[in-house]
This record gives C-alpha cells, structure tokens and sequence, in this order.
C-alpha cells in the first residue's frame, strides 16, 4: 500500500471556518481522504498551512514544504496529494520546479481535482508550467480587485480591515457585506479619545519626545485595552495617523471629512507633522543649503540646563536653533585671590559650526536674553490679573469636570462590553459541554479569564474616574490654588 502526505493551505485565516463557501481546511481533508480511500493509499501524515499565501510566500519560507521535502528526500512517503494543485503554490518562477524536485526525488504528486502529474514528456513539463503561470495570473487579478475594492471602502469612509488605530473601536451597526454576514464599522472610544489628545498636546504644546510621552501614559495608568504598555514606536505611529482628522485614508485614496471620527483638529495634527519632519535627520540633513532656514518649531528636545530658554530658542535670522555654551578659568581677582570665573552664552548652530550662511550674531549673553524674556513673561502674568477671577476658574473648573465625564463614559462603555463577551463566553462552555460549540472548553477557560481581567480593570477606572467626578469640591480647591500660584 502507497504511503501518502496531504498537503492542505488557505491563504486567510477566514477560509479556516468551516461555514462560508471557500476551499477550507475541513474541506480540502475530506476530499483528499475520500480520494485516497478509492485508490487503497494510506494517509501518514497531513501538513496543513493556515493564513499562508501561496503567491507571496516562497517555498523555502514555508515550513510544511520544507517539513515535506525532507520526508521526501529521507523516502518517507510515495505520494504528496493535495485538493489542487495550486495548494502548493502560486508562483510561476517557482512551483512549477517544486513540483518537479518532488517528481524527480521518486515522489508521485496527485491532485484530487486534477489527477497525477506527470513529466514524462516535454508537453508534460510545458503544461506543468503553464498550470502555475495561469495560477500566478489569478492571484494577480485577485490582488487587483482586492486592492481596488478596499479603496472605495476607504473612500466611503467605511472600515476596510487592520489593525484600529488607539482611539477607535469596531462595532455592529447592522451592515452587511454581499454574502449576508453582519460586519463591523469603526467609531470613537470615547475613554481613548481623550488620550490621543493628551498624546498630541505633549507632542505639541509641551515638546515631549515618544520616549518621555510612553513614560507619562505609564506613570498615569494610561494602557491599551489589554493592559499593556504604549510603547514609543507605537506613538511614532499615532502621530502620523491622519484618521484622527476625521479622513480615511487608504494609499492614495482620501474619504469625505466625517466629523463623528474627529479626535484631533486638523490644526494640531498638521503641527505634528511638522514637528515630527523638523526632528527627522532625513528631512534636516546636517549640511543645510545656503538661505535655507529652517522652521521655527517647537521641537522635543532638552529642557534641563542652567539657562531660562535651554533647548527652546532659535536665531532670529536664519531660524537655525541656539544651543547653550559653557564655559570658564581661572581668574586672578582685586584681592589678590584665585577664582572660577565661569560665563554661558547662547550660539547659533548654523553661524557658529559654518552649517548655513547667517548675517545674524554667533551669540548671545544668557544673563541678558533670559532677562528680556522673563520681563515679558513677568508681563503676561500680570496682565493675567485684569481678568475676572471667577471666569478664570469657573471655565478651567468645567472643562475639568467635562473630561472627567468623559473619561467616565468610556470606561462605562469598556466595562459593559467586556461584561457582554464575558456571558457570551460563558455561553459558549455549556454549548462546548455539549459537543453544540467549536471551540474547546479549554481555550473558552482561557479567554474567560482573560476577560475577567479585562472587567476588573475597566470597573476599576470607571470607580476612579466616578469618585473624581463625584469630589467636585476638590476640583475647585485644585483650580484656586493653582490661579493663585499663577499670579503670585
């Protein structure tokens, strides 16, 4: 009796379900077994590939050819069958020569559908060729079609698959897609809405790097759905997410402005692009052109140093950024005595390191610039004062109260959604206690625990965000002593 390896292979993780029409899983087994009970093989072994393009991947990337080949090589098996023959592969500069490796290693390769190939004969071997570039040209126009489908999706403003950017989440609205099956659209979590704005305000208004922004979120308990940290490559990302706008965008496909999707003002987010461009060594070479300024941004950088604008103030004629200069000796005073004298000055970069032309000077006194600075800012304080002190803390006191609801309400919304998967999860075991359900009980225990996790901690931000909303007093106190230090 020949021995048989079945070679099965989806190309997305939705062919694996057994209830849509696709060449699944549970499918393309129960054919290849069926085929190989009428000619009296024997199945060894079965190597099934989930989620893997045929077309996209190559075979030396693909650990069951790999896995199949050294069984081959090794005289393992007589056969390899498979449903098709493009469950091999897809890709015409390659399989066709996969195939013949096998043939040629004294392995017989049969397709339920399509029979034995053979290459017995030059015909043989043009036909075996021509199978894998028709199978290449269909995946092609597939991509095509898939590709232009998504972005008219994008275009409508509608979801069009990914990963949701922080800040959204996915619901049912009562679409449907062409086959019937309900599917999800995309809208604002209003609990991570209110962080997505905080993110840009420390981006923007406070000069924050990724690194110092991750930190904060952390130190604030501020985390993912899942718990799990915001990293700064993660930020680096969100920063650039022009969804946020309120505009879909899919390559070079821009949807309608929709309000009901606008987390950020256009304004802001274009600030950050700036920023983001101004940071960048790509788009600000260390040689920079003659007259060629650059903009005066504010740019995450160092804040810590001995002088009042370390890190934050620009040449006023080529735009070009003054970094802090110390310096000192040893200096012999009227009394005859030995001292440190020590001076710091501000230097253009550009005129100093010769980086761009400026007719501007090299440097400034920081004793002197930061006095001219202070005195205005001094001003602006004091000008602070002719406002009325009750509307002062009176707006200040209600967009505070305002963010706390909020927050509240999005915590709310978690917790009632992680409440709802949770009885359905829990549904779901007694249907798998009696064989009704899919999945295993033991993966069902695991996803319950999960989601209890998941309650626990939105119901305990949802206790911390009612408790601050319910101390409003201590918001008014906070905001009084804060309007006081500010004109003191």
């Amino acid at each position: 009796m020949k021995k048989v390896y079945c070679l099965y292979r989806v190309s997305s993780k939705i062919q694996v379900d057994r209830n849509n029409d696709k060449n699944d899983i549970p499918m393309q087994k129960q054919a290849c077994h069926e085929f190989a009970t009428r000619q009296g093989w024997e199945i060894v072994a079965e190597h099934a590939e989930l989620g893997v393009s045929g077309f996209k991947v190559s075979a030396k990337d693909r650990d069951a050819i790999q896995d199949i080949q050294k069984a081959a090589a090794e005289k393992k098996f007589d056969i390899l069958l498979c449903f098709m023959f493009d469950r091999i592969g897809r890709i015409d500069s390659e399989t066709p020569f996969v195939v013949e490796w096998f043939i040629n290693n004294g392995i017989e390769v049969w397709s339920v559908n399509e029979g034995q190939q053979r290459l017995d004969s030059h015909t043989d071997k043009l036909l075996n060729y021509i199978r894998y570039w028709q199978a290449s040209g269909e995946s092609v126009k597939t991509s095509i079609r898939t590709k232009t489908r998504v972005r008219q999706i994008a275009q409508e403003g509608l979801y069009h698959g990914g990963t949701i950017s922080f800040g959204y989440r996915l619901v049912k609205k009562g679409r449907t897609n062409k086959r019937g099956y309900e599917i999800r659209d995309i809208e604002v979590d209003l609990y991570e809405a209110e962080h997505v704005k905080t993110i840009f305000n420390k981006y923007v208004y406070e000069g924050m790097g990724f690194l110092r922004i991750s930190e904060y979120l952390a130190n604030n308990g501020i985390t993912y759905a899942n718990g799990k940290k915001i990293q700064p490559a993660a930020i680096r990302a969100l920063i650039r997410v022009p969804l946020y706008t309120g505009v879909m965008v899919c390559g070079d496909v821009r949807s309608e402005h929709m309000p009901e999707l606008q987390i950020i003002d256009s304004e802001l987010w274009e600030q950050a692009q700036q920023i983001r461009k101004a940071r960048s060594a790509k788009h600000n070479p260390p040689e920079v052109a003659e007259n060629e300024h650059r903009e005066m941004l504010v740019i995450p950088s160092t804040t810590r140093g001995e002088a009042l604008l370390s890190g934050n103030v620009f040449c006023g004629t080529c735009g070009g950024k003054l970094y802090l200069s110390l310096g000192g000796r040893k200096i012999l005073n009227k009394d005859g005595e030995i001292v440190d004298y020590r001076w710091s000055r501000y230097l253009c970069d550009n005129k100093s390191r010769k980086k761009a032309k400026c007719d501007g000077q090299s440097g400034y006194t920081v004793r002197r610039l930061d006095k001219v600075v202070g005195e205005f800012l001094m001003g602006m304080f004091h000008n602070i004062k002719g406002f009325a002190e009750h509307e002062l803390i009176d707006k200040s006191y209600q967009a505070e109260i305002k963010s706390c609801q909020t927050k509240l309400k999005g915590a709310t919304s978690e917790l009632h959604k992680h409440t709802v998967s949770l009885k359905t999860l829990q549904d779901e075991v007694v249907k798998s206690i009696n064989g009704e359900s899919k999945f295993e009980p033991a993966v069902l225990n695991e996803l319950i625990a999960q989601t209890k996790d998941k309650i626990q901690s939105s119901s305990e931000k949802a206790d911390r965000y009612q408790s601050e909303l319910d101390n409003r007093q201590q918001y008014l106190i906070n905001i009084q002593d804060d309007y006081k230090k500010l004109i003191s």
